[in-house]
């Protein structure tokens, strides 16, 4: 059965943290976060605002813009690598936040790729089960989760959640094609390495600033690119797409240089790339549908609009995904 995206909304906290705050706060400047990462500013939760309340907000926008209930959805996946609780997931939460009484709920945590896992999961339920709507939402506080002395880090992530609205309600296949990669062999380019199972919270783990994310930038830096244009490579060829059939490109928003180079080995002019990664910085699981619904917002997704996204996170995790609009 065809899956469509019948509508997209986002929701960032008003909180913004511009660089020329976090002079004050670590030893950097605008010019050295700009020019390495394309970032001037991001937005962080209030204390006591958790990732189900950001994605609450972009979930019930979403909802209203399609003309669909709470209680008529019939499944919810969250992806988020900074849920509310461990053991309860932030998908459970929403649930009762918003009032979807009759939906399934559970967590997806595939760091800055989830969305599209979550892409990948929602064709498959909706083709093979008795499904009418799926609420998929990125979410996001990582604010909570950086060291606030580390210039690498705390300079690159923000706060914020960008909702779909999947449906069964369609003759067209709006969901075309998902493509997902993975290689735990590189998981400690980006970790925080306290916190769970392996190192509990402790006041050792905390005195180590090990409940903090941790990156090895170069290193990310590389794979990423590499793992990016392999996703996209491998997407395109098995839909028998060429790079320029394809009306939009968003990447994750990771870092300008990261999307400058993926944009230039595809060859794609700048027109064609979607970037609000100045605004908002990496907000990870996110970044993908807060850009979608700006597009949205701006009138540039109109029907049959041909996208292609592609993202990469810790993990690692990548993927890809084609979408008719």
């Amino acid at each position: 059965m065809p899956t469509k995206i019948l509508s997209v909304s986002h929701y960032a906290p008003e909180n913004k943290l511009t660089n020329f705050d976090l002079e004050k706060i670590v030893e950097t400047s605008d010019e050295w976060i700009t020019e390495r990462t394309g970032i001037k500013e991001r937005r962080i939760a209030e204390p006591g605002i958790a990732t189900s309340d950001l994605a609450k907000e972009a979930s019930l926008r979403a909802l209203k813009k399609a003309g669909v209930k709470p209680e008529e959805i019939d499944g919810i996946m969250v992806a988020t690598a900074t849920p509310d609780t461990f053991v309860v997931s932030t998908a459970c939460t929403l649930q009762t936040k918003i009032g979807a009484k009759k939906a399934f709920a559970f967590d997806l945590w595939a760091a800055c790729p989830g969305f599209i896992y979550g892409l990948k999961l929602a064709k498959g339920l909706i083709n093979g089960e008795n499904i009418r709507y799926i609420l998929l939402v990125g979410a996001e506080t990582l604010s909570r989760f950086l060291d606030w002395e580390d210039r690498t880090t705390c300079v690159l992530f923000g706060d914020g959640a960008g909702a779909f609205v999947i449906g069964n309600k369609s003759e067209e296949e709006g969901i075309i094609d998902v493509y997902l990669g993975a290689d735990g062999s590189l998981k400690d380019l980006l970790i925080m390495p306290g916190g769970g199972s392996l190192k509990p919270c402790s006041y050792e783990i905390i005195e180590k600033r090990e409940c903090y994310i941790k990156m090895k930038g170069r290193e990310v830096f590389k794979n990423a690119v590499l793992k990016m244009q392999e996703a996209v490579d491998i997407i395109l060829e098995r839909n028998n797409i060429k790079p320029e059939q394809i009306d939009y490109f968003i990447p994750h928003q990771a870092n300008i240089r990261i999307i400058e180079a993926l944009r230039e080995r595809l060859k794609m002019p700048k027109e064609k790339v979607y970037v609000n990664i100045d605004r908002y910085g990496n907000t990870s699981s996110a970044s993908i549908p807060i850009a979608l619904s700006e597009m949205d917002e701006k009138g540039l997704l109109k029907k049959g609009t041909l996208l292609l996204l592609a993202a990469f996170g810790a993990g690692f995790t990548w993927g890809s995904a084609i979408i008719r609009w």
